[in-house]
C-alpha cells in the first residue's frame, strides 16, 4: 500500500510544486523506494489538449496518449517513470465524469453534489495503483484559497482520514518575501497561507519556503512555532542556475529526510546520488559551447517549447557542451527573404511542432536555409512537415506545394496542392482509428506512442543504434506517401515509416551532414542521465559544424 504525500502551494503562483515533487521523487528513488507522480488541476478544461501554448505551455504527452500539464514532463524527466493517463486528471473530466454517471442514473436519482459526489471521484482517481509503488506524490495545481480548488483540497483531507494513520503527508510550498528597505524576509504570508490551508482542515506536516535569500534560523524557528510544524520540517527552496540541481539542492536542506521522519520510517535507507552528482558535473563543467536556433511561433513564452528546450540541454550534457538556445520567431521571414542575417552564426537550427499556417513560411526558409548551407537541422512534428513541403517545391519542382490543413484555414479556398493531408484513418494496437475534419477539436488527433520501422543504413537508424523505435505521437495531418517517389528521387529519403509502411514518421536528405525531419516528439522522452538518442545526435553535429565556423 503507498504512502500518499501531497503537495499543495500557497502565496503566490509558480512557486515550483512540480520541480519540487519532481526532486522528492528522484531522492526517494535515490533511497531504494519505487515512486508514481500525480497532477491534479483545478481548471474546467478537460485536458489541456485544446488551451493555446500561450495560455498553458506545452502539452505533454503520454505513451497511452494523454495531453496533460507540462510538469508531467518534469516528473518523468526526473523520476524516469513514464507517465500515465491515470497521472493526469483536472476538474473539467472530474465533473464530466459525475455528469455522465447522472445521465446513465448510476446515482439512482439522488441529489448530485460536489460533497460527496465530486470529492469521492477525485478520491477514486487518487486510489488507482496504489498498490504498485512505494510512495505516491500528488501535486494540487493552483493556490490555497483558489475557490476552483476547493473540491480538491477537501477530497485529499478526507483521502488522507480514510487511510490508516501515518500514511498521509501534506507538504506545503510557500514564498517568503524579501523586503530590502527593512533588510527582512517576512514569513507573515506563509503564515496566512498555512492559516488559510488548516481552515479547510488541513495541517501541513512540511513547510518548502521558497526564497532569495538565506533563511535565518531565528526565521526558521518562528515559521515552525507560528504554522505547528517541527522546526527541520522548515525546508529552504533557493533559486537555482539549473532546474537539475534541484534533488541535491533539496537533499542538502533535508526535505527527504524530513519526509522518511514525518512517515516514521527508521532506519532511513542511505541515498545513492551518483547519477545526480554526475548530471551536476556535466551541467556546471561543459567543454565548450553551441547555438541553436528554435524558429517556432510561440517564442514569447519559452515553455511553450518546454521539452524541446531540456532535451538540448540533455544532448549538451551527453556531448560535454552547454547549448546557447535562441528564440527565432518564425514571422520574421514570413514577409522577408534575409534569412541569413537572422540564421547565420548557428551550428544547428530545429523547428519544433506547431498549429495553425501562421509563421509556416518562415519555418519553410528556415529548412531551406539548413539544407542549402548544410546546418544541423532537426524538424519535429509541423517542422519535419515544413522541410517536406520546402523539398517539394524548392527541388522536386512542385511550386503550390503545402499542406491541407492551411487550405482548410482558407475556408474552402484551394491554394495548394497538399503533400500533407488530414489524417483520417490509423492502426492503434489492434484497430483503426478514423478521424473526420469536422470532429470535435480535443483528444482526437494521433496520440500516444507508436512503432515505427527506420532504414537500414539510413542516419536515422545510425543515430538510434536500432531499425525499430517507438516514439509519443500528437498531431491531426501527415505527409503524403503519395509523393514519395517524387521526392526521394531528388534525394530526400522517406527513412522511417509506420510499421504497415503507410505514413512516414521520419525524412531525412542524404547528402546533408545531419538533417532529419520526425513526425513524432522525440524530446517527450528525454531524460538527463539518459538523454535522447536524436537530440544527443543533434547536439554532436552542432558540436561538430561549431569545430568548422
Amino acid at each position: 500500500m503507498a504512502r500518499y504525500i501531497f503537495i499543495t502551494g500557497g502565496v503566490v503562483s509558480s512557486l515550483g510544486k512540480g520541480l519540487a515533487s519532481a526532486a522528492l521523487g528522484a531522492l526517494l528513488q535515490a533511497r531504494g523506494f519505487s515512486v508514481r507522480l500525480r497532477k491534479l488541476d483545478p481548471y474546467l478544461n478537460v485536458d489541456p489538449g485544446t488551451m493555446s501554448p500561450f495560455e498553458h505551455g506545452e502539452v505533454f504527452v503520454t505513451d497511452d496518449g494523454a495531453e496533460t500539464d507540462l510538469d508531467l514532463g518534469h516528473y518523468e524527466r526526473f523520476t524516469g517513470v513514464s507517465a500515465r493517463k491515470t497521472d493526469s486528471v483536472s476538474s473539467g473530466r472530474i465533473y464530466s465524469t459525475v455528469l455522465e454517471k447522472e445521465r446513465r442514473g448510476d446515482y439512482l436519482g439522488k441529489t448530485i453534489q460536489v460533497i460527496p459526489h465530486v470529492t469521492n471521484e477525485i478520491k477514486d482517481f487518487l486510489a488507482v495503483g496504489e498498490d504498485e509503488v512505494d510512495f505516491m506524490l500528488c501535486e494540487i495545481g493552483g493556490t490555497v484559497g483558489d475557490i476552483e480548488g476547493l473540491p480538491f483540497f477537501e477530497a485529499i483531507r478526507q483521502f488522507s482520514h480514510d487511510k490508516p494513520r501515518g500514511q498521509c503527508i501534506f507538504m506545503h510550498l510557500t514564498l517568503l518575501p524579501y523586503l530590502a528597505a527593512s533588510g527582512e524576509l517576512k514569513t507573515k504570508p506563509t503564515q496566512h497561507s498555512v492559516k488559510e490551508l488548516q481552515s479547510i482542515g488541513i495541517a501541513p506536516d512540511i513547510l518548502v519556503c521558497r526564497s532569495e535569500h538565506p533563511i535565518p534560523e531565528k526565521e526558521r524557528e518562528k515559521i515552525a512555532l507560528f504554522c505547528n510544524v517541527r522546526k527541520e520540517s522548515v525546508v529552504a527552496a533557493y533559486d537555482l542556475k539549473s532546474i537539475y540541481e534541484a534533488p541535491l539542492a533539496y537533499h542538502a536542506q533535508g526535505l527527504d529526510q524530513a519526509v522518511l521522519d514525518a512517515f516514521d520510517i527508521s532506519p532511513a535507507p542511505r541515498p545513492d546520488l551518483s547519477v545526480w552528482h554526475d548530471v551536476y558535473d556535466r551541467i556546471h563543467n561543459p567543454e565548450g559551447e553551441v547555438k541553436v536556433a528554435i524558429v517556432g511561433k510561440y517564442t514569447q513564452l519559452e515553455d511553450a517549447y518546454k521539452s524541446i528546450a531540456e532535451a538540448l540541454t540533455h544532448g549538451g550534457m551527453a556531448n560535454r557542451v552547454r547549448v546557447k538556445i535562441e528564440w527565432v520567431d518564425a514571422e520574421v521571414f514570413d514577409t522577408s527573404d534575409d534569412v541569413a542575417s537572422h540564421l547565420a552564426g548557428f551550428h544547428a537550427i530545429l523547428v519544433p511542432g506547431g498549429f495553425g499556417e501562421r509563421g509556416t513560411e518562415g519555418k519553410i526558409k528556415a529548412a531551406q536555409y539548413a539544407r542549402e548551407h548544410k546546418v544541423p537541422y532537426l524538424g519535429i512534428c509541423l517542422g519535419m512537415q515544413m522541410a517536406v513541403i520546402e523539398a517539394a517545391r524548392n527541388v522536386a519542382g512542385l511550386s503550390t506545394a503545402g499542406s491541407e490543413e492551411f487550405d482548410h484555414e482558407s475556408k474552402g479556398k484551394k491554394r495548394f496542392e497538399p503533400v500533407v493531408y488530414h489524417l483520417k484513418e490509423w492502426v492503434q494496437g489492434n484497430h483503426k482509428v478514423e478521424r473526420k475534419v469536422g470532429d470535435d477539436k480535443g483528444g482526437t488527433m494521433r496520440l500516444g506512442a507508436y512503432d515505427a520501422t527506420l532504414k537500414d543504413g539510413s542516419k536515422v537508424a545510425e543515430v538510434y543504434g536500432t531499425t525499430k523505435i517507438d516514439e509519443r505521437h500528437r498531431h491531426r495531418y501527415e505527409v503524403d506517401i503519395a509523393y514519395r517517389e517524387q521526392l526521394e528521387k531528388v534525394g530526400m529519403t522517406f527513412s522511417g515509416m509506420s510499421p504497415d509502411g503507410k505514413l512516414p514518421e521520419i525524412v531525412e536528405w542524404s547528402d546533408h551532414p545531419w538533417f532529419i525531419g520526425v513526425q513524432f516528439h522525440p524530446e517527450l522522452k528525454s531524460k538527463p542521465f539518459q538523454p535522447h538518442p536524436l537530440f544527443k545526435g543533434f547536439v554532436k553535429a552542432a558540436k561538430d559544424m561549431s569545430r568548422l565556423v
